[in-house]
């Protein structure tokens, strides 16, 4: 498809991590093609990191202190368990790099449905090796249980474990956000931008309805771009999330949560079970964008694709354009186009 092609050659740079300049450059050609359409953009400006790790860095060196004296610990389980849960009330300290979410409706009525795809890229760690990356979820539910267990072991001989455990982890963590470079995206998310893009140049909505694409930055970053995307949406506006859809099998997701879940509902989730063509998934790997969106209660669904149960490339250096599946593309393409379809008709 000639838009799909279009959106994807317009993403080709060496990487568009979170509120880098190249993440800049990549919503500057998106919102040219944008308007060339003839669609009013609307620019949705905030501040974020450009990595992760040192918020990583910062709880793990608390949890390292176990050998001192339960207090750090006790404040690292708690800024593990936020962060986990979507929130970051440290936020204001670190947020001093600019990124944007770009945002357009067409059509008017009261009810919504939008599009919702993440621009920027991530960065590598070693946990992403194709060999260790089936045993991510096994890694972070050790990390967990090790970190709301560190204030207790605070006061045993495994003080000194535990402590060694979380120093080792800070170091790795460190190394990532100095010499760790980010990757090319194709699949995360190059595939799940050009696929909504598509899906909103080429659908029109019913009358009563709205339909909207929202662009989202620093997504990888703990879904900041969602969270700003917030007060621009109106009310029980559905949203349909598509993340890593240009390769493997595709599956429908009907909720996410790396520590507590949260269920996703509404029409569009409805459309999905009586839609053949994808598989349900509790998504508990990582966050998406629609996490925020979902905790505070929008009818929500996510479209993703896997390959042994993992997103294929993820975070690796050989998520590249090259490897992207058109064919992958164009199905998950047409199974949006069903269901928006099916929403739309039974509204």
């Amino acid at each position: 498809m000639a838009t799909l092609e279009a959106v994807l050659d317009l993403l080709k740079l060496p990487h568009r991590g979170s509120a880098t300049p190249q993440e800049e450059e990549a919503f500057r050609r998106l919102r040219a093609f944008l308007e060339a359409q003839g669609l009013r953009v609307q620019e949705i400006p905030f501040r974020g990191v450009p990595g992760y790790g040192w918020e990583l860095l910062g709880i793990s060196l608390l949890l390292a202190l176990s050998p001192l004296s339960p207090l750090p610990p006790l404040l690292g389980a708690l800024g593990f368990f936020l962060y986990f849960q979507g929130r970051r009330p440290w936020g204001f300290l670190l947020d001093r790099h600019p990124s944007r979410n770009l945002l357009c409706w067409k059509g008017e009525g009261e009810k919504a449905v939008l599009l919702l795809a993440h621009v920027d890229t991530a960065k590598t760690f070693f946990l992403y090796h194709p060999g260790r990356v089936r045993a991510f979820r096994s890694n972070f539910l050790l990390n967990a249980l090790l970190a709301f267990l560190a204030p207790l072991l605070a006061l045993t001989p495994w003080k000194w474990a535990v402590g060694a455990y979380f120093l080792l982890q800070a170091g790795l963590l460190l190394h990532r956000e100095l010499f760790a470079p980010y990757v090319e995206g194709g699949n995360d998310n190059a595939s799940g931008v050009a696929v909504a893009a598509a899906l909103f140049l080429g659908t029109e909505p019913r009358p009563g309805f709205r339909l909207g694409l929202a662009l989202t930055g620093c997504e990888e970053v703990g879904a900041l771009g969602a969270k700003a995307l917030l007060p621009h949406l109106p009310p029980d506006t559905l949203v349909l999330n598509l993340d890593n859809v240009g390769r493997g099998e595709l599956f429908y997701v009907e909720g996410e949560g790396m520590l507590r879940y949260f269920p996703y509902h509404g029409a569009l989730l409805e459309a999905a079970r009586k839609t053949p063509g994808a598989k349900p998934l509790r998504y508990r790997l990582a966050y998406l964008d629609t996490l925020p969106l979902a905790q505070r209660g929008f009818p929500s669904l996510g479209l993703i694709r896997l390959e042994g149960g993992v997103p294929p490339d993820w975070h690796w250096p050989t998520d590249t354009f090259a490897r992207l599946d058109r064919k992958a593309l164009e199905e998950t393409f047409t199974y949006a186009q069903r269901i928006l379809g099916r929403v739309l008709q039974e509204a």
